[in-house]
C-alpha cells in the first residue's frame, strides 16, 4: 500500500486524513492500482493525523439534520409513487432524490471555493467575477491589506487540517450560503471550533479568526462575521473534548 496525496483539493470522504509533515492523505493506492479513500486502518498503519472537520463531526449538528430531513419530506412529497413499486424502491428513490439538493449546493460551494482560491493563488479571474471582487474589497475593508495564503495545510502533535485563507494576522474560512441582505447569517458553534484549532495547529494563537459568508443567491453579497476571543476560547475547549472523545473512540493513539 502507498499514500498518495489527493488531487482532489475538496475529497468527497467524509473523514480526512493529514501527514505529519501537514500533508493532506486523503487517498492510498489500493492492491488493484486504483485509488481508494484513506481508511482509519490506513491512518493505524501510516501514522496519519485526523482533520479537524472530522473531529468537529463528532459533534451533533442539529440544524444539518433538520435541513436533512426537511429535503427528505419534499421529496416524499414531491415523488409519485411508480406502480408496482415496493416501498423499500419508494424510499430508496426519496432517498436519493433528496441527497440531490444537498449534492448541488455542495457542487455549487466547490465551484464558488475553488475560484476564490485561485485568486489569492495568483490564477486571476476564471469564474464568479462579482462574487471574487466582492470577497476582496470586504477583506480588504475588514482586515487591511495581508499577505494571503490560499489553502495552506498544516500538522500538529494530534490533528491536521487545511486552511481556506490565512495570514499572519487572520485565519479566514469561506463559506457560500443562500442569504440576502436582509437576513444575514451569523454563523454556528461548529465554526468556532473549526477556526480555533486551525490558528492552534498553525501556531497562529492570537490570530483574528473569522467566517466570510458568501451569497449564492445575490452575487456580489459578502458578509463576514468575526469571533471574539471569549468565542473562540469557547470553540476550542470544546474542539478539544471532542479531540479527547476521537482518540478514545478509535483509539488510534495516546494524546
Amino acid at each position: 500500500m502507498s499514500l498518495t496525496i489527493s488531487k482532489n483539493d475538496h475529497p468527497a470522504e467524509s473523514t480526512h486524513w493529514y501527514t505529519r509533515d501537514g500533508l493532506p492523505a486523503y487517498e492510498v493506492m489500493a492492491k488493484n492500482g486504483n485509488m481508494r479513500p484513506t481508511t482509519l486502518a490506513d491512518a493505524r498503519k501510516m501514522n496519519l493525523l485526523p482533520s479537524v472537520s472530522t473531529i468537529i463531526k463528532c459533534a451533533a449538528t442539529p440544524g444539518l439534520e433538520q435541513w436533512k430531513m426537511e429535503q427528505m419530506l419534499l421529496a416524499a412529497l414531491t415523488l409519485s409513487r411508480l406502480s408496482g413499486e415496493s416501498e423499500v424502491d419508494f424510499l430508496k428513490r426519496v432517498r436519493t432524490d433528496s441527497r440531490e439538493t444537498g449534492k448541488k449546493a455542495a457542487e455549487r460551494g466547490t465551484n464558488i471555493h475553488t475560484a476564490v482560491e485561485g485568486f489569492y493563488r495568483g490564477d486571476g479571474i476564471k469564474q464568479y467575477p462579482e462574487m471574487i471582487r466582492a470577497v476582496e474589497n470586504a477583506l480588504t475593508d475588514k482586515f487591511g491589506q495581508q499577505d494571503w495564503l490560499a489553502e495552506k495545510s498544516f500538522a500538529c502533535k494530534t490533528f491536521g487540517g487545511k486552511v481556506d485563507l490565512c495570514s499572519g494576522a487572520a485565519v479566514l474560512d469561506f463559506k457560500t450560503k443562500e442569504f440576502t441582505s436582509d437576513k444575514l447569517p451569523t454563523g454556528f458553534e461548529e465554526n468556532t471550533m473549526q477556526l480555533a484549532a486551525y490558528r492552534q495547529g498553525l501556531g497562529l494563537h492570537s490570530a483574528r479568526c473569522a467566517n466570510v459568508f458568501i451569497s449564492v443567491n445575490e452575487p456580489g453579497l459578502v458578509h463576514i462575521v468575526e469571533w471574539d476571543e471569549d468565542d473562540l476560547n469557547r470553540g476550542w475547549k470544546m474542539f478539544s473534548g471532542l479531540l479527547d472523545y476521537w482518540y478514545a473512540k478509535t483509539q488510534l493513539g495516546a494524546i
